[in-house]
């Protein structure tokens, strides 16, 4: 897998807002939010797409997203509730190839989004 900008924030290689972090996970505010709260959660183990991810990743995926909603209530984000995105690959709007949950809040969400 090729190195992204992900793995250079994880790396303190460049600057980012991290928020969070623990063992696993990382998470960063997105530099082009598309809601008032916008966080970028990444396993610090690179995987490159959802559908990459097997079996022996359960365990970090499930981290990944315990870490988005432990977050989301910290920050009082659950009473009126966000939204968590995963894209896969081109057709799915990924844009960075190492796996991540975007964390959406501080809105109304609509569906289909926009």
């Amino acid at each position: 897998m090729a190195d992204t900008i992900f793995g250079k924030i994880i790396r303190r290689e460049i600057p980012a807002d991290i928020v969070y972090e623990d063992d696993d996970v990382l998470a960063f505010r997105d530099l082009n939010p598309q809601a008032p709260v916008h966080v970028l959660f990444v396993p610090k183990r690179a995987i490159a797409t959802l559908d990459e991810a097997g079996p022996g990743d359960a365990e970090l995926l499930g981290k990944l997203l315990l870490a988005t909603a432990a977050y989301a209530r910290e920050q009082g984000l659950a009473k009126d509730g966000y939204r968590t995105v995963i894209n896969c690959n081109e057709h799915g709007g990924q844009t960075v190839f190492h796996l991540h949950v975007h964390l959406l809040a501080g809105r109304r969400m609509h569906w289909p989004p926009g």
